[in-house]
């Protein structure tokens, strides 16, 4: 089956495939490596992919869609393709600045969504993440109802179709969502989630407000050391998982993104390997029983990978609260 006839309707009219490709790769990884593998990921039946601007992989990505575009694999209007704002871009004026950026880099004329990538806002400037000689992040003060009214604005002037936010806690959907003369309010919030970490307060209070979860992380995380804790345990090596995966002669991976699909998340699957971004198209073949799915719940310890502890003392920091 194919993941394009499998989507969830967005609060806003338009369609988000369930399962979507993350493209997310640690420095040392070479960025020819985003163009491959999401090719592969195209032919392999992905139509929604995930980046953003901090990746710094768009012009990659962008060349492996257009490729695609142009061999006939896929029309433009086949692919999902989200993209995000940088924390170092949320003064209003900048919001729309770094979405162009975005659109010059992929060779493309609108996304399909534009997130804001974090609720807290660093300094703006040439540096991604500017630093003070102590090697600490220079924070900014934006109030993000304001960077949200830019962010209306580019829906407006159709360079992207759907506009959310990543990261944000129930408070901070809540800033948004009761902010006075709100046009459009956020379509999803993509946020760390796996069976060690599974929202569940945070998913029924966006179900509550026709505001899709977007699961990031889904498989644990990729380890890498400026941004996870190596002490963390690895996921996919949980026994569960394990005799689940035996049980329906699947892998961990897909036993993990299945439970999300059936949670009624949308899933980000991220592989730069041939064989596995290929297999994580079988979550669709399958499906794992009531008990299966209570018995997955039951793993929640709240461990969160990307703890983003550099911004702690930000005044828009999201992860003190419950959820």
């Amino acid at each position: 089956m194919n993941s394009k006839q499998q989507t969830v309707r967005l609060s806003d009219g338009h369609f988000i495939p369930i399962l979507g490709f993350g493209t997310y790769a640690p420095q040392e990884v070479p960025k020819r490596k985003a163009t491959e593998a999401t090719k592969i990921a195209i032919e392999a039946g992905f139509r929604h992919i995930d980046s953003a601007a901090m990746y710094q992989n768009e012009e990659e990505v962008g060349l492996a869609i257009r490729s695609k575009i142009a061999d006939g694999t896929v029309k433009r209007e086949d692919i999902f393709y989200t993209t995000k704002l940088w924390v170092t871009f949320h003064r209003p004026e900048l919001v729309q600045v770094c979405l162009e950026q975005s659109l010059k880099k992929l060779q493309l004329e609108y996304v399909d969504l534009y997130l804001i990538h974090f609720p807290t806002s660093l300094m703006p400037g040439e540096n991604y993440f500017p630093r003070d000689e102590d090697g600490k992040f220079i924070l900014d003060t934006v109030d993000f109802c304001t960077t949200w009214e830019a962010m209306e604005k580019c829906k407006d002037a159709g360079l992207t179709k759907s506009i959310g936010v990543s990261n944000f806690n129930r408070r901070q959907l809540e800033k948004i969502l009761n902010k006075p003369g709100l046009k459009y309010k956020p379509v999803c919030n993509q946020v760390e989630c796996h069976p060690y970490l599974n929202q569940g307060k945070l998913l029924d209070f966006c179900k509550s407000k026709d505001i899709v979860l977007v699961a990031y992380s889904a498989l644990g995380s990729h380890r890498e050391k400026k941004w996870v804790d190596r002490t963390s345990p690895i996921l996919l090596n949980d026994p569960v998982l394990g005799s689940m995966a035996k049980k329906y002669k699947r892998t961990p991976a897909l036993i993990a993104l299945r439970y999300q699909l059936q949670r009624g998340v949308v899933v980000l699957a991220k592989s730069f390997t041939e064989q596995r971004i290929k297999e994580n198209m079988q979550v669709f073949e399958f499906q794992l029983t009531p008990e299966d799915m209570n018995v997955l719940d039951g793993l929640n310890k709240n461990i969160r990978y990307i703890a983003a502890s550099d911004v702690k003392g930000h005044p828009d920091f999201p992860f003190g609260d419950e959820y």
